[in-house]
């Protein structure tokens, strides 16, 4: 008689296919809300220094590549960044070096090197649509603080572009650290 293998006739009558991730088009001129959040929601910013480490690498990445950061906010978990690339792809390149960046050298400085996911994911990202938009989306982004019951006012919370822009002194020298 025949002999039958079932489990390799089984996987030769199946046709696999894999399909790539989709492409985000991200148009030069369109802003869009940017964000992603810690794996299972854990914290990624644990001290001062951590939310200074990201902004060092967000500078960095801004200076390579040809995208405007117009408002942002970091919180322990997760963070909001609302750019506008100049250059159509750029925020895919942007994003890829800020995460592969900002993940090894969390991994180094924590001494976790090959130590699992930082992010949940691939960031997320929603183009804005119009002005209005614009303008409601960028009041969320700077409210997530106060929304969390971090602080009473958003303009107190110094991870964001609105605590930035609000000048608090104590946490200028933070900030010129992190080169924004």
């Amino acid at each position: 008689g025949v002999t039958t293998n079932f489990l390799t006739d089984t996987l030769d009558s199946l046709s696999f296919h894999f399909m790539p991730r989709p492409i985000r088009n991200f148009i030069a001129g369109q802003c869009y809300h940017v964000l992603n959040r810690g794996n299972g929601q854990a914290k990624i910013f644990h001290k001062d220094a951590d939310f200074v480490a990201f902004l060092k690498v967000l500078v960095e990445g801004l200076k390579k590549y040809p995208v405007d950061l117009l408002c942002w906010c970091l919180m322990h978990n997760h963070w909001h960044l609302v750019l506008r690339p100049r250059r159509t792809g750029a925020i895919s390149e942007l994003m890829r070096w800020i995460g592969v960046t900002h993940v090894r050298r969390h991994h180094q400085h924590r001494g976790t090197r090959g130590g699992g996911h930082v992010y949940q994911g691939r960031f997320k990202s929603f183009a804005i649509e119009a002005d209005r938009h614009f303008l409601l989306v960028c009041r969320y982004v700077e409210a997530n603080p106060r929304r969390a019951g971090l602080v009473k006012s958003a303009r107190r919370w110094r991870w964001s572009s609105l605590g930035y822009a609000a000048g608090d002194s104590a946490h200028d020298s933070a900030r010129s650290s992190a080169g924004i």
